[in-house]
């Protein structure tokens, strides 16, 4: 089955060039070590006397932040040296800044072609492997099973586009799945779903979400809530409507949602978090006849700003709790799998969803059976479902406190993973 992938995969990266390379380019910061795309780490030394050398591979920002308290918990441990890698490169930008003083090696995961994760695999010597939530790298995994070295997938997840993908090839499914010697699913949905697909249950526990553990954001006080919202050129006392992670379209019903709310003598302010920053060319036309500003020319905003475009990476958790109300992006048609809800929250910030938020559908049912947070069916719902909130303090606060409890209820997925991982040394 390798040789097959081995035979599609450069084919397939050729075709797939233009458009990543195009994002790439826009998105910048890919320049740095970009030779560990084709196996140019550092080659490390020999794995310690009486340790384990665990490679664990987070591949965007959220993965990046979601480990934290994992590890908190493995840079403790005598037993493990942790190498860290990342594939974009703001998750290698916060990668390096957060981790550095707690992993023995941070770096870039290869390209997934045999000769680059081969020569990876030659200089980084791992003992045991972890991919987290669907990402599943098959040559990354042929090479941890060739080498004898363990494979772990934790925060492992299902989603309706992937489970009907493996489905269809249940032969290739059961051979990639058995690989992994344990498997930490996210939720007992997933799990079925992984059982479904060859993965035995003896090998699978349930340990919840990572995300709810990570620490949501240095915490603000009244006075630094105060200062950023005049940072972003936002009255003290306006209501400042979060578009958190948005994707396109999204973008559109949110500045409808202010200008109707503006309408009825609301002073509504809108901050604009798109998930992927090179998006602002094509918002700014967007927002051009209003009065707005972008984050990445300078932080201060002019008094009266209406609407902020944070087109940065890595703030979205401290702008999030300057917010009033948040709607939760790639969640409205034709976008499809959702941004997590997990940092609103953690965070008490009331929140408002499209119907698409399939990658954290159990995640979202649970929400809203504790009247956490409000799933609407289209654009024209969302805009009438701010509306209602905006014009109830009391409706988003009780939202915000029942989410709080919800995040609170669920914490504890970090010690489950870390105890597996320990038990598989």
């Amino acid at each position: 089955m390798i040789w097959i992938y081995r035979l599609l995969f450069l084919p397939a990266l050729l075709l797939a060039m233009p458009y990543y390379g195009t994002r790439m380019i826009r998105r910048g910061g890919y320049s740095k070590d970009f030779s560990h795309r084709f196996g140019g780490q550092k080659d490390l030394p020999p794995v310690a006397e009486g340790k384990k050398r665990i490679w664990i591979q987070a591949v965007s920002v959220g993965e990046v932040e979601a480990i934290a308290p994992l590890i908190d918990m493995l840079s403790k441990d005598d037993n493990f040296e942790i190498v860290i890698t990342t594939t974009t490169s703001t998750g290698y930008k916060i990668l390096r800044e957060k981790y550095s003083g707690k992993c023995f090696y941070a770096g870039i995961f290869p390209i997934d072609f045999w000769l680059f994760s081969r020569r990876a695999w030659n200089k980084l010597k791992p003992d045991i492997c972890v991919l987290m939530e669907g990402e599943l790298w098959p040559e990354h995994m042929h090479q941890a099973v060739a080498r004898g070295a363990k494979l772990a997938l934790v925060n492992a997840r299902m989603s309706d586009k992937s489970y009907a993908r493996y489905i269809k090839i249940p032969f290739f499914a059961h051979r990639l799945f058995h690989k992994f010697s344990k498997v930490a699913v996210s939720s007992e949905f997933d799990m079925k779903r992984f059982s479904v697909l060859g993965m035995p249950k003896s090998r699978m526990i349930c340990t919840g979400n990572l995300k709810f553990d990570s620490s949501p954001a240095a915490q603000l006080d009244e006075s630094s809530k105060i200062a950023l919202r005049k940072e972003l050129g936002f009255a003290e006392d306006s209501f400042v409507l979060l578009g958190s992670s948005t994707w396109p379209g999204e973008e559109e019903m949110l500045i409808e949602a202010m200008q109707k709310l503006r309408g009825k003598k609301i002073d509504c302010r809108l901050l604009l978090v798109p998930r992927h920053a090179e998006r602002r060319e094509k918002i700014i036309p967007l927002i051009k006849d209003m009065p707005h500003h972008v984050r990445s020319n300078s932080k201060q905003a002019p008094t009266g700003t209406l609407v902020y475009l944070a087109d940065t990476t890595g703030e979205l958790r401290t702008l999030t709790q300057i917010a009033d109300l948040a709607f939760i992006g790639k969640s409205l048609p034709p976008n499809v799998g959702g941004q997590t809800p997990i940092d609103c929250a953690a965070l008490e910030v009331a929140m408002v969803y499209g119907p698409n938020m399939t990658n954290f559908r159990r995640v979202c049912q649970t929400l809203e059976r504790e009247n956490a947070a409000v799933k609407v069916c289209n654009a024209k719902a969302a805009i009438d479902e701010i509306e209602r909130l905006a014009k109830s303090p009391d409706s988003r606060a009780a939202l915000a406190d029942s989410a709080k409890q919800w995040h609170c209820s669920n914490i504890g997925a970090t010690e489950k993973v870390y105890n597996m991982l320990k038990a598989m040394l």
